[in-house]
């Protein structure tokens, strides 16, 4: 994302649509300036929400995240594995989750 001053009062300066051209306008003192044709630039971005769990697969297909001894609360297995990541603010202790490793089900912990 480009950002670009206002060389008359140093305010950010924002692209704006004005008769079917795209410019740079400073919102504080009105200055305009022409976009420079050789820079793209993007008004708008979709970003999509990814699915929370990472999966890291081997070639065997066989997962390759670190498993601890849990007990599943859905089947009762013993084994499952695990990943830690910040859900909720910095300051706040990260929720650690399981997977296990017999029927897939997904868990969590807050610490």
């Amino acid at each position: 994302m480009a950002i670009k001053f206002c060389p008359r009062c140093r305010s950010m300066m924002v692209l704006v649509k004005e008769g079917g051209r795209t410019v740079w306008k400073c919102p504080k003192c009105g200055y305009v300036e022409e976009v420079n044709s050789a820079v793209k630039l993007v008004e708008r971005a979709t970003i999509t929400k990814r699915d929370d769990k990472p999966i890291v697969l081997t070639k065997s297909g066989e997962e390759a995240l670190p498993k601890v001894r849990k007990v599943c609360p859905r089947c009762g297995n013993e084994e499952a594995y695990f990943w830690v990541q910040q859900t909720r603010a910095a300051d706040e202790p990260p929720t650690r989750f399981y997977k296990c490793t017999r029927c897939g089900y997904v868990w969590r912990e807050y610490e």
